[in-house]
């Protein structure tokens, strides 16, 4: 049989399963499974994408045939800004077969006209009219409009001199979902002729053949570690999108409020859900709550079909940039890897990095070049923390150290006496730590806890060195006490003391 895996045509024997088409797969990931008919119902729409060096928007266009003959293959290699008033802005030229009518035609905003200089259809232009006004575009009778913006129309606004258009899509639609299935069932019969997508590709904001723009580069770092472990779990879903919220609430800055097409990701800026990551499935008008932080190349199947609780594979391109938690041996490989000139600040003995400037991966890429801040490795604690057991204040402990955006967190040793290490990281007012994860015995020695509500010292995060049935490791009742996890290195806080900064690194 012949299956179609992610573009590839893929020869596999009659009876096949989906294990034997992904044998390596982890197995909790869902996957698309398309049957050839819908195929035949694939459907095309009156709609095309215009992929702009200012952005992108879609328009709807009158006539399906003027699809067909004015939107060829290499088109877009003669769409440059050729000029532009405050009226509309024109873009070729190119040849057409059009007949100028040499009279005005009154338009309205968000106008897609086909007009042509001089009454010459050699030199023919696509006009995209900014505002209500009446002109003489060279148009053929009735004024030449070919069709209307209808997503992304503030795009009309921000062009400018040099600006041009890279590629014009047609937008296929699917007119019948009743042969696409998600699975993540190994025993899947397989049928000849199938569509097998198992991933979503995406290439981030700002990060083209072109060059790299860094003024997205805030929000795109957080898309970058929402999916840094290739996965996008579906945690909501409705007609237009799915979203993972697995990192809300986290500020992100809205860098580039924009149209919402299909396929577009986003992250929203504000609200409850600030944070969440979306990928849109139709398109929907700009939101000033969301900004643009990339879009789907690959997979976009697979997205459409998704439901809440898939669990989707997704690659981003490019890879996120993060040194920080590697030992420096390990973040040097890294760097000379991708290309990137490495300086640390000392290399002398076994070293973990602990920051790195510039932050982000397209700050990091365009440069060509970072600075590391390092630690000895014997300065930095490795913990494990028990997400399953006492999962809100795990994610308040990554919160306030740092380690929900890297590798390695850190929190200032505030207290020492006897057999306890206290630590304060600054918790924000309001932070509920409901009690949790109690523990109603012998605590046993190294581990790792958080005082909750109950107790006025609420957020204290201790390690006691020996086990104790009374006290928890913070030195409150046990009842105000969440254990959180466990230091896996005891010997290295040993030489903590008062006032330092002390570094943890995960382990999972």
């Amino acid at each position: 049989m012949e299956i179609h895996l992610d573009g590839e045509r893929v020869e596999v024997p009659a009876g096949a399963r989906l294990g034997d088409l992904l044998p390596g797969r982890a197995g909790r990931c869902s996957v698309a499974v398309i049957r050839p008919a819908i195929e035949e119902d694939a459907a095309e729409s009156q709609e095309v994408r215009f992929v702009t060096s200012a952005g992108d928007s879609v328009a709807e266009i009158a006539e399906p045939a003027m699809v067909s003959r004015l939107f060829r293959p290499g088109l877009s290699e003669h769409l440059r800004l050729h000029w532009q008033d405050r009226h509309a802005a024109a873009f070729g030229p190119f040849k057409s077969d059009i007949r100028p009518a040499r009279e005005p035609g009154r338009y309205e905003r968000g106008d897609v006209i086909l007009g042509c200089g001089g009454y010459e259809p050699s030199r023919s232009y696509l006009i995209f009219a900014r505002m209500r006004h009446t002109a003489d575009y060279g148009a053929p009778a009735g004024g030449g409009v070919i069709g209307r913006v209808v997503t992304g129309r503030g795009l009309l606004d921000r062009i400018v001199e040099g600006d041009r258009i890279v590629e014009v899509e047609r937008i296929f639609r699917r007119a019948d979902r009743s042969h696409a299935v998600i699975t993540r069932d190994a025993g899947f019969p397989l049928e000849d002729g199938m569509q097998v997508i198992s991933y979503v590709e995406a290439d981030v904001e700002g990060f083209r053949g072109e060059g790299i723009d860094i003024r997205t580069a805030r929000s795109v770092e957080h898309f970058l570690l929402a999916v840094q472990n290739g996965r996008f779990p579906v945690d909501r879903s409705s007609s237009t999108y799915i979203a993972d919220t697995h990192l809300v609430p986290t500020k992100v800055p809205a860098d580039l409020p924009g149209p919402r097409l299909e396929g577009t990701i986003t992250v929203r800026t504000a609200g409850k859900s600030s944070g969440a990551v979306y990928i849109y499935t139709q398109g929907v008008s700009a939101s000033p709550v969301h900004t643009v932080v990339g879009r789907v190349r690959h997979g976009l199947e697979l997205v459409r079909f998704a439901g809440e609780g898939d669990l989707l594979a997704i690659r981003a391109e490019p890879e996120r940039f993060d040194l920080v938690g590697l030992d420096l041996g390990e973040a040097e490989a890294v760097a000379a890897r991708r290309g990137i000139t490495l300086t640390a600040d000392a290399a002398e003995g076994d070293r973990v990095v602990v920051g790195q400037t510039p932050a982000t991966t397209l700050e990091v890429l365009a440069a060509g070049a970072v600075k590391v801040t390092t630690e000895p490795s014997a300065h930095v604690i490795s913990i494990t923390l028990d997400e399953a057991a006492a999962p809100r204040s795990v994610t308040i402990f990554r919160e306030v150290t740092g380690l929900k955006h890297h590798a390695v967190g850190k929190m200032p040793l505030v207290f020492t006496f006897e057999d306890v290490f206290l630590f304060k990281p600054k918790i924000g007012k309001g932070v509920g730590i409901i009690p949790e994860n109690t523990p109603t015995g012998e605590v046993p020695a190294f581990t790792l806890a958080m005082t909750n509500d109950s107790r006025r010292g609420a957020g204290m995060v201790g390690v006691r060195t020996t086990p104790n049935a009374e006290f928890g490791p913070t030195s409150e009742p046990l009842t105000g006490t969440n254990v959180i996890g466990n230091v896996l290195d005891a010997g290295n806080l040993a030489g903590m003391r008062e006032g330092a900064t002390v570094y943890v690194r995960e382990v999972k």
